[in-house]
């Protein structure tokens, strides 16, 4: 099994990176946020991998952090969820507010993913909600701190920013501001409105 790579980037595509491991080009799968920070190719890059073997592929997927690759792990226990479906949920949010959402209940985090319905998003939270604690995860912001963060998202998203794009704002406020208007005008300023 691959468990890390380390090389240079040989190419970029829509959903995948080539990573260049001493003239051998290994293709990972990754999110779109994991995607827009590769700077450039030619980059020196070091992924946590995933191999999913299927009857007709072997499929690759890769994680900047361990954590991210540890949720992913634990989202795939889940019956019926497969690497795409667990990489488009790792995608909405960093595995620590995911895991926060989960072990609270909320589930508009999990059906914002296509084909992630609200009895998909119920399943994964009765199934997992017990097996977060099992993770290395950061402390995170509290139940309502997490409903506002999720009502800023839809706010800005309603604005027509990007989700990451509006993730990426959120989490450059101060983590102070609990407030949901006072959350999106904050991150406004980070995107230039």
């Amino acid at each position: 099994m691959i468990g890390k790579l380390s090389g240079k980037i040989a190419h970029k595509g829509d959903r995948f990176i080539i990573v260049d491991v001493n003239g051998v080009g290994y293709k990972l799968f990754v999110t779109p946020e994991t995607l827009s920070s590769v700077i450039s190719h030619e980059s020196i890059v070091s992924f946590w991998t995933y191999l999913a073997v299927r009857e007709n592929a072997l499929d690759l997927y890769g994680f900047s952090q361990k954590r991210e690759l540890e949720f992913f792990e634990l989202l795939l226990a889940v019956s019926g969820i497969g690497p795409k479906s667990a990489q488009a949920i790792i995608s909405l949010a960093p595995p620590d507010i995911l895991a926060k959402a989960i072990a609270g209940g909320d589930s508009s985090y999990l059906t914002k993913v296509s084909g992630i319905g609200k009895k998909s998003a119920e399943k994964i939270i009765i199934e997992l909600r017990d097996k977060i604690g099992s993770l290395p995860l950061d402390s995170v912001r509290d139940k309502e701190g997490l409903k506002a963060e999720s009502d800023a998202i839809e706010a800005l998203q309603s604005l027509g920013y990007t989700l990451r794009e509006a993730r990426e704002a959120l989490q450059r406020v101060d983590p102070n501001i609990t407030d949901t208007g006072a959350k999106v005008k904050s991150a406004l300023k980070f995107l230039g409105k």
